[in-house]
């Protein structure tokens, strides 16, 4: 005879990971000196507005070719001592892991997506991860110049402009975007739902 059981219940994702997951040089997705670099940056808020000093987010993106491969080694070892010592600084490897600082600000440095396949939007595929979250939460980060393309969009297009607003990045000045993660309440940031 079985006897089911009930489900495991799930844990808060943190505060307990900060200091094994985030890496030097984690936010450095584009090769150094790299001429097209450009600078994302911004703050999680939580619902009462405050920011979120121990989140950690993760950015996925294409290549300015649309290719989604990335480079090899990334998270490079120190082979002497094994320590993590960071990516090469020469290969774009489409993937940043960067925690808040206690302003609960973020950055990036990385090159503009390419679409992934053809007729796509670009974008940067985010995942927030933080204190009180039981799962890890799903958003997008759409730069200006791509903004037009999301109307058509068979998911987005249909969001009210309000709520498409929370994905689009700020231009501040040449090659710097600001974007805000807000985990709820007033201008929630809108989350995609992966099943």
């Amino acid at each position: 005879m079985s006897t089911l059981l009930p489900p495991t219940p799930s844990q808060t994702v943190g505060p307990f990971y900060g200091y094994a997951l985030p890496f030097a040089g984690g936010g450095d997705i584009a090769p150094a000196g790299h001429r097209d670099t450009v600078t994302l940056h911004g703050h999680v808020y939580d619902g009462a507005g405050a920011p979120v000093p121990d989140a950690i987010i993760e950015t996925w993106q294409a290549a300015p070719d649309g290719s989604t491969a990335g480079a090899p080694g990334s998270l490079r070892h120190d082979p002497v001592t094994g320590a993590v010592i960071g990516r090469d600084g020469i290969r774009f490897t489409g993937f940043g892991r960067v925690a808040t600082d206690a302003d609960g600000h973020w950055a990036a440095r990385t090159l503009a997506p390419g679409p992934h396949r053809e007729g796509a939007v670009p974008y940067l595929a985010l995942v927030v991860f933080a204190r009180g979250l039981l799962h890890h939460l799903h958003t997008r980060c759409y730069l200006p110049e791509h903004a037009a393309g999301l109307a058509a969009d068979p998911v987005l297009g249909s969001l009210p402009e309000q709520r498409l607003a929370t994905l689009l990045a700020r231009q501040e000045e040449d090659r710097v975007h600001r974007f805000d993660i807000r985990l709820q309440g007033d201008g929630e940031t809108v989350f995609l739902d992966f099943r």
